[in-house]
């Protein structure tokens, strides 16, 4: 009797752990349909749509570094505002021509698509999200490549929905951050603008270790091999570390999250 009541006991903790990870989730895929039409019933009505890429990022950084990030980066503004939910990653995007191979598409690993074919998907997402009941549609991409293609977008979308009550944006105040506050922020703690880079260096490492470890091969960073831009590094990550990472995440979350409500606000 006593096994009996205890292993129901555990079935009702377990249902309840359940529940209340399904209620704290703001990822859209973590949901079940009818758990994402209550959420828009109650008002969560805005939806980030993260932006990654599949690209190399030299020896001691994993192609998905982008997907992971923004995922993650993309929970924290949700959660902080409180009202909104996030979409799946959009892992493919451009990143130089396939044939011949130029820009990232010349490292193995990395996956490319045309930029009308990434606007159009874009596009589909915005439109298949809104028809569900979200009212505001959030661009929010970790890739500098295709800033442009989301501004473009998003005011394609405006424009379309110019008499409903929904709206697109782009949240390039996110990578913004990267180029801004960031780098100013490590150059406050003494980094030289050599190490902090533009792709793959300090700045970037950083940020990746911040959010996952795992994204990072230490051993590489520590042997210093092959991290220079013939291997696609531009920067010197050797001295990377997850605090100085913390501050790219801290500015990031904070500078996109006032920016969304501002954007949202009617």
């Amino acid at each position: 009797m006593i096994d009996g009541l205890r292993f129901a006991a555990a079935c009702m903790l377990a249902l309840a752990c359940g529940v209340v990870h399904a209620q704290a989730s703001v990822f859209v895929e973590e949901l079940t349909t009818t758990e994402v039409a209550a959420r828009i019933a109650k008002g969560s009505t805005t939806v980030l749509i993260p932006i990654g890429g599949t690209e190399q990022s030299g020896p001691a950084i994993v192609l998905g570094k982008h997907n992971v990030r923004v995922k993650a980066l993309a929970g924290k503004i949700a959660q902080a505002l409180g009202n909104a939910l996030v979409a799946p990653v959009i892992a493919y995007v451009p990143e130089g021509n396939v044939d011949p191979p130029s820009s990232h598409m010349r490292f193995a690993g990395t996956i490319s698509i045309p930029t009308a074919t990434f606007e159009r998907t874009l596009e589909a997402a915005a439109k298949s999200l809104r028809a569900h009941g979200f009212r505001d549609i959030v661009f929010v991409g970790d890739h500098g490549g295709y800033q442009h293609s989301e501004e473009a977008v998003a005011q394609r979308l405006d424009r379309d929905w110019a008499k409903t009550p929904a709206r697109a944006h782009a949240l390039v105040d996110y990578y913004r951050v990267t180029e801004t506050e960031y780098p100013a922020a490590l150059a406050a703690r003494g980094i030289s603008k050599a190490e902090i880079g533009t792709h793959a260096g300090l700045a970037d490492t950083s940020l990746s270790l911040a959010i996952d470890p795992d994204l990072v091969r230490k051993d590489a960073l520590a042997s210093g091999r092959d991290l220079d831009a013939a291997h696609g590094v531009y920067g010197d990550p050797r001295r990377s570390s997850a605090e100085l990472g913390r501050l790219g995440v801290d500015a990031i979350v904070r500078r996109s999250v006032e920016a969304v409500r501002r954007m949202t606000q009617r």
